[in-house]
């Protein structure tokens, strides 16, 4: 049962929570330690380790969330800078981890294997900071503006800072949007669709904006250009430093980020599709058309990533002000869960696809479904176009 804040004391009572989010980017400040004093090079994977199984368990044992914050306090907590250096000190372990990683990638002391898991681990963290570029991006204030393009430097997906907010944010829950999943769809072939069409849509969208501003594509102030040219600076540096070594697990960690992030895109919309108007207009994003978890370890390691409803329909709000809706469809464990299962498309669908044709009272004909897939599918649940 959700309750509405906190009868007494904070506002928020999950207030000194929020700095746990800070272990994920810790984790690539942690393996050679932990090896060293362990002994168990197993610990080098300890990114995958904590996302894939440690996060799962506790969301299991932990439970739901619960809470949701009053209207009374929105603006005492959107105003509360102690959660902006949440986000903001993200950064900078962030980059201090890349740092150490390069060093040991240009080495000799590891073997493969055991570069392999710290590249892992820096993907993981590569991809959780796409989600902390994900909450600064959304924000007015230049400064955090710019710390997500910062933040997205390591996965060299600057481009994501321009589809995400002008792009998907117009077109989720329909089939124009690369980044909403069909029923249907393997996240496997969802992959290349999202990636390849994600930087499709952002050179527009950019290239719109700019020429409405009377600036070409060659132009400061391009967010694309900008937030790539923060890519070539540290992977530039960083090389200069530690030698054309680190190279290839640079580029490691930056695929298996951008390849995170999408499966977490992946799972937020799966098969759902906005209605239409009369005229034929998509009807305004609604929390039916995104799925969430409250699940309260997930919540505090992707700043309540998982109350999606809430951010598509007030895509201002700072994650700490965001409100679980019992009208938003529910996933059956926490994003962290829910990623592992997509990994493994037989065991998705038997999870999800119920989940969609209940979602829409039975009429499969409501979903969005994959084009190529979608006679089958209807077959299958004897429905019609």
């Amino acid at each position: 049962m959700q309750t509405v804040g906190k009868p007494a004391g904070s506002p928020d009572p999950k207030r000194h929570l929020w700095v746990l989010g800070l272990i994920a980017p810790a984790s690539a400040l942690l393996p050679s330690q932990l090896v060293l004093h362990t002994g168990a090079p197993v610990l080098w994977w300890i990114g995958p380790i904590i996302v894939l199984i440690a996060i799962p368990v506790l969301d299991w044992v932990v439970g739901e969330d619960g809470s949701n914050p009053r209207d009374e306090d929105y603006e005492l907590l959107s105003n509360d800078r102690y959660y902006r250096w949440c986000t903001y000190l993200f950064l900078p372990v962030q980059l201090i981890g890349l740092i150490i990683a390069s060093a040991m990638w240009a080495g000799d002391e590891l073997g493969i294997v055991d570069k392999l898991g710290l590249a892992a681990t820096l993907g993981f963290v590569s991809g959780i900071g796409i989600n902390a570029a994900h909450e600064l991006g959304h924000r007015v204030e230049h400064l955090e503006r710019w710390l997500a393009k910062i933040a997205l430097a390591q996965s060299g997906y600057g481009h994501f800072f321009v589809e995400h907010n002008r792009g998907h944010h117009v077109r989720v829950a329909t089939p124009d949007d690369p980044a909403s999943a069909r029923l249907g769809e393997s996240l496997w072939e969802f992959l290349p669709r999202s990636v390849i069409g994600g930087f499709r849509s952002a050179i527009p969208l950019e290239r719109a904006r700019l020429a409405r501003k009377g600036s070409g594509w060659w132009s400061v102030h391009n967010h694309i250009l900008q937030a790539w040219s923060m890519s070539l600076v540290l992977f530039g540096t960083l090389l200069a430093v530690f030698g054309w070594r680190a190279l290839p697990w640079l580029l490691l960690q930056a695929v298996i980020g951008i390849a995170l992030l999408e499966t977490v895109n992946y799972v937020e919309h799966y098969g759902l599709l906005r209605g239409r108007k009369a005229n034929g207009h998509w009807e305004r994003c609604s929390p039916k058309d995104s799925w969430n978890s409250d699940r309260l370890v997930t919540n505090i390691f992707l700043f309540h990533l998982q109350r999606h409803s809430d951010h598509h329909a007030n895509p201002g709000r700072r994650y700490q002000t965001l409100r679980s809706s019992m009208q938003a469809p529910q996933l059956p464990a926490g994003y962290a869960s829910m990623i592992v299962l997509a990994a493994v498309p037989p065991l998705w669908r038997a999870v999800m696809d119920q989940r969609v044709l209940a979602h829409y009272d039975g009429d499969i004909t409501l979903a969005n479904i994959q084009p190529r897939k979608r006679r089958r599918i209807l077959a299958a649940y004897r429905a019609t176009a």
